[in-house]
Formats: structure tokens, sequence, C-alpha cells
């Protein structure tokens, strides 16, 4: 049986270890020390690089790839934001991590500043993470004491300040540019690209966005070599990932695993589906990735397992992964999810803005028992105009909204036609939706 590999889960039971001098005891801010005293900013990037580490917020960019794009000579101040916004449903792997062991969160976000050259890193933090936020303030109090933040960085001339920025209580906030709009006090508006944030970002300057769960494994690295993170796990994706397990498992939580494991063991490690029950459904990586079904449970849990990489129409994405047994009605879930993202649409592109809201409605309608012979056919319709999967289109909106919605309902409604068809038919059970 699959078993956990805890490299960020390592010291979550240490009594105390959210106290920075236990902290301290167990290894912390080490890799600090070594990083700005005896690297480089350009050696800790191609450290990054050579240790193969990938974004873990969902979209599997090189790290160290990203942070080179920063201005080596910038004309003022860049800038690290650490986006822990992390409202993607079914996902809960940053407000642990936060939680759990702040000084680990705090110690790479530190040494990502230092590598990118950024005299300021700005932690947003999602505003309903009350216990996180307070939690952060504290480490950073802390380490500011300790002088491992402030203007002379553990003894050295380097200069790197740290704030939390409470998030401002959207989904659209978690998308980088609409983090930065957040950031600067305005509506969390996407922004077109170019200029990317490593040209234009925040408040005008160069700018990195980084997932909080990805800058965890940056003191791990520095400390122990790239040879060491890369000889762990799955080759093309080393190391390894936090998976949020939830819905109708037995042991719903956070599962931390090498990416060779299969969606069948991560499901087994979590105690399998709930007793006397089997599962119909699973979502491999938050609500916005595209359902899988029973016979589907053998796909390695890794990136390159889903399109564009691989065969499979979803994705990992930020590895929440959703269980549903027999008793779901999947028109039910889809009306449920959908009802989440009219109300987070940011409402800026009109393919997002209508699309999301004709998509409720004609599935509400079903569901109520209200539907037509052609609402079937006309989902598909309305989906292909957000973004055609089959095409691997995401271009028609400024941002992902509209595929992260557009690209689950369309699997939602191929895989479970008969479903959605029954309810015109008014043979449906009324099955309640996933809790």
């Amino acid at each position: 049986m699959a078993q956990e590999y805890p490299l960020l889960k390592k010291n979550f039971a240490v009594p105390g270890i959210r106290d920075i001098d236990v902290a301290i005891e167990h290894g912390n801010y080490s890799a600090l020390k070594k990083a700005v005293t005896e690297l480089s900013p350009d050696d800790v990037v191609d450290l990054i690089k050579t240790a193969n580490l990938q974004g873990r917020g969902g979209a599997w960019f090189s790290a160290g790839m990203k942070w080179s794009f920063m201005p080596k000579e910038p004309d003022g101040d860049s800038v690290l934001c650490v986006n822990c916004d992390e409202s993607e449903p079914g996902t809960f792997k940053d407000r642990a991590l936060i939680e759990k062991d702040p000084h680990l969160c705090l110690e790479g976000a530190i040494i990502a500043a230092y590598a990118i050259r950024a005299r300021v890193a700005y932690v947003y933090i999602r505003g309903e993470m009350t216990a996180g936020i307070k939690l952060m303030d504290e480490a950073i109090e802390q380490a500011r004491e300790k002088g491992f933040i402030g203007k002379n960085v553990c003894g050295t001339e380097v200069e790197i300040q740290v704030h939390i920025h409470p998030g401002a209580g959207a989904y659209i906030c978690g998308e980088e540019t609409g983090l930065m709009e957040s950031l600067e006090g305005k509506r969390a508006y996407p922004r077109n690209k170019p200029p990317f944030p490593a040209q234009y970002g925040a408040f005008g300057r160069p700018t990195t966005v980084n997932n909080l769960g990805t800058l965890c494994y940056v003191p791990m690295i520095v400390n122990n070599g790239a040879e060491w993170f890369t000889s762990i796990g799955y080759e093309p994706f080393p190391g390894t990932l936090i998976y949020g397990v939830s819905g109708h498992v037995n042991k719903p939580g956070n599962y931390e695993c090498t990416m060779d494991i299969t969606l069948r063991e991560l499901i087994e490690l979590a105690g399998g589906v709930r007793d006397g029950h089997e599962i119909k459904a699973v979502i491999p990586g938050g609500s916005s990735m595209p359902v899988l079904t029973a016979d589907e449970l053998d796909i390695r849990m890794a990136p390159d397992s889903f399109k564009p990489r691989g065969d499979v129409q979803s994705g990992l994405g930020s590895a929440g992964v959703i269980v549903m047994d027999e008793t779901v009605s999947m028109p039910e879930t889809l009306l449920n999810m959908m009802k989440f993202y009219v109300h987070e649409s940011c409402g800026q592109c009109t393919p997002c803005r209508e699309g999301c809201k004709w998509i409720h409605d004609v599935v509400e309608r079903m569901v109520d028992g209200r539907g037509t012979s052609d609402d079937v056919d006309l989902l598909e319709q309305i989906l292909v105009n957000v973004g055609d999967i089959d095409k691997f289109e995401f271009n028609k909106t400024i941002c992902l909204f509209g595929v992260s919605f557009g690209w689950p309902a369309t699997v939602m409604v191929r895989k479970f036609r008969h479903e959605f068809e029954a309810l015109i038919s008014k043979n449906a059970g009324g099955l309640p939706v996933v809790a």
C-alpha cells in the first residue's frame, strides 16, 4: 500500500513548532543563513532550476525559470508575492502549512525574495484564514527580532521586509494578476499579458508570484542540494505533493506523497470510500478540474498524466481530490459548483460573465424539473463558446476562470449525460450533492 513521504509535513506534530526557538532547534532558518552568507542570488536561482522544483499552485511551471525572468539590476525595488489565497474548492494544503509550520513558510519566502533581489515580500493570505494570519504575523515579528527579516538579514547587507495582506474574499484573487490588483487596493480584475509580472507587476514593479506550497521546499533544497531533491519520487516531477482528499472517504485530510502514486492508491490511503458505498466519480485537482469516473482511478497523480502533457481530459491542478460515491447526483453537483462560479466571476470578460450564468440557469431548470429535450445539447453549445476543451482553447477570456468552470462542466455533462437526460424525463431520484 502507498505511504506518505513527509517533507513539508515533517514537523507538523512537533510540540511548539510555531515558536521560533523550537523551529530553529529543528533546523529552520539554517538554509536562510546559508543562502545569504554563502550563495549569491543567481546561485540560489540556479540551484532551484537544477532541482527542477515546479510550481505547486497548479501551473507546474519551473520555479527557478520563473525567478530568472526578474531583472538582475532592478531600477528600484522588486517584489515577491506569496500566493496563499487558496480559494479553490477542495483545496486546503496552504492553510495547513501556515497553521502547522509558519516558520517553514516564512523561511521559504525570505530565501525566494533574496533570490529574485526583492526587498519586500507580501504574503497574500485568504481573509477567512484568520488563525493563519495571526500565526504568520507572530512568526514575522519573531523572525524580525532574530534578525531574519529587516535591513540586515542574518548580519549581512541584505534587506528584506515581509508583510501580511489579508485576501479580499474572492476566488479570482488567487489568479496572480488579480492578486496584484487586490494588493494595490483595487478590484481584482485580472490583467492582460504582456506585460508580464516580472516586467510590470505589483505597484508597477518587477514581481514574482509564487504559491506558498512551492516556496516551502526551497529551504530543504538549499540545505540538502538539488541532487537530493531530484532523487525523490517521480523523476519528471521530483519531490512530494500534498494532496487534499475530501468527500466520501473514511479519513479525509492532507496526504503528502510522491507523484508516482495513483489516484486509487491515494483514495485507499485516505481510508477508502465510506463504508457500504462505491465510488462514482472523483475530481482530481480542485473543482476547476474535470471529473474522472470509477474506471479511471489507476491514473498516476502527476501533471504529465493529464492534458496537454498526457491523454486524460482533466488536470492535477491544486491536487484537491474530491471523492463522490453512488449517492451523488451529478446534475445537482454541477449546479452546486455553478452557484459558486456565478458568485465568483469578476465579470470582466463576456464569455465568462454571461456563459457562467447561462450554464447555471440551464442546469437549475433541469434540476427543478423544468428542463427541455434540447437542454443537454444547449449546455455543450454554451460551453464551447467559453473554451473548447477538445481544441484545448483557453484564450477566450483574460484569465483561466472561464475554462475553470467550462471544461469541468463539459466533461461532467458528457460523462453523465444519462443523468441529465433522466432529469428531463423526470426519472431522477433526487440524489444528494457530495458533502
